[in-house]
């Protein structure tokens, strides 16, 4: 029983004496889910911001021959059932069904064309800076590589989905960021002076919460001049975000000052003669940052389905411009998805993102709190 207590205080004391950071990676690696929703985010990051890299085309390259190209398979068996160590893929014929008056791709076997990694290709500009030609995989002149199909243009899907997810995800955290910025600066005024600031801020933030999220976006979306260029777009979807996105932040962080604004802490920094502004940024919201890494992690992915649902209604994003949203404008009638269903795949690309962002924020949230209550 002795043995018992001295083990129990001794974890108490190891407990105590480890940095709440240290805490809060150890809950949160114990979440498999955490862990692979983490692994996932990462992966798209650094995909979506090397997309040009990555992409084995241009994503904005017309090829009227090779409109709705379906998948096209990478092979490591021939036709005659030889295994090759180098995978690689048949040159594509046209063809015309009269059934159906579809265009077909006939694989043609006598032409093979195998896979290479850092390839030469298209020239872009990474970052603005840097000019370069180099992808990660491509084939010979004279093949295809097309993983997920072309659309009715032949564009690369594969190529369209990865340069997609550079918008759709910028939009989502850009936006994010801002609307935390503005939520957590509110949220802890309202909640450190109280009184008749913070009744107007409450009233403010529960007029803002009683509209429907998707309409208030489709109405504020509607007001962006169509003259507009693209890149004035994106930053005014961007703003409407940012605008309709911090009163739930700033009701959470409120909350959590409230609790501080009390605290020994904060009192000390009150008789040391330290202004009110510099109190609450100097002392009060730095302990409430890795409650907003929580909800801001949490709110990417509300706000990358909304950017889909107006770039899809054709209320956000333009073209040239693409978005996942914009790529699932072009499955929009049941005739294109029956004959083309690889046009649905942006919305795939969504919903792994969105799942993956709701792990990732969902572990932190579990570790956060879990680290507060020790």
């Amino acid at each position: 029983m002795t043995n018992t207590k001295s083990v129990q205080s001794t974890s108490k004391e190891q407990v105590k004496g480890t940095s709440t950071l240290e805490l809060t990676r150890r809950r949160f690696l114990r979440s498999p889910m955490a862990k692979v929703g983490g692994i996932i985010v990462l992966i798209l990051v650094i995909v979506t911001v090397f997309a040009p890299f990555f992409a084995p085309y241009d994503h904005n390259q017309i090829r009227l021959g090779k409109a709705y190209v379906p998948p096209q398979p990478i092979r490591f068996i021939d036709h005659e059932g030889r295994f090759h160590l180098r995978p690689f893929t048949y040159a594509l014929t046209p063809g015309f069904d009269p059934d159906t008056w579809q265009r077909t791709y006939l694989e043609d076997t006598s032409r093979r064309y195998h896979l290479h990694f850092f390839v030469r290709g298209w020239e872009y500009t990474l970052f603005g800076l840097i000019r370069t030609d180099l992808h990660l995989f491509g084939v010979a002149e004279g093949g295809s590589i097309f993983i997920l199909g072309t659309d009715k243009l032949g564009r690369d899907l594969f190529s369209r989905i990865i340069f997609g997810g550079q918008v759709s995800m910028s939009v989502a955290l850009l936006g994010a960021v801002v609307s935390a910025i503005l939520g957590a600066i509110i949220g802890a005024l309202s909640g450190y002076f109280g009184g008749w600031f913070d009744m107007v801020v409450q009233r403010i933030i529960e007029l803002l919460l009683s509209f429907p999220t998707l309409p208030l976006f489709m109405a504020l979306s509607v007001a962006i001049p169509v003259e507009w260029p693209p890149l004035g777009v994106f930053i005014g979807i961007i703003m409407i975000f940012a605008l309709l996105g911090w009163p739930v932040l700033a009701r959470e962080v409120r909350g959590k000052v409230l609790s501080y604004r009390e605290e020994e802490f904060v009192m000390a920094a009150q008789a040391l003669g330290a202004t009110h502004l510099y109190t609450v940024f100097r002392h009060v919201l730095p302990n409430v940052v890795s409650h907003i890494v929580v909800v801001l992690t949490i709110t990417v992915p509300d706000l990358i389905l909304a950017e889909g649902a107006l770039s899809f209604l054709g209320l956000g994003i333009q073209p040239p411009l693409v978005s996942w949203g914009v790529l699932l404008s072009d499955a929009s009638t049941l005739e294109t998805i029956g004959r083309y269903p690889w046009l649905l795949l942006p919305g795939i690309a969504i919903l792994v993102t969105v799942l993956a962002f709701n792990f990732l924020g969902d572990g932190l949230r579990d570790a956060v709190d879990a680290t507060s209550t020790v």
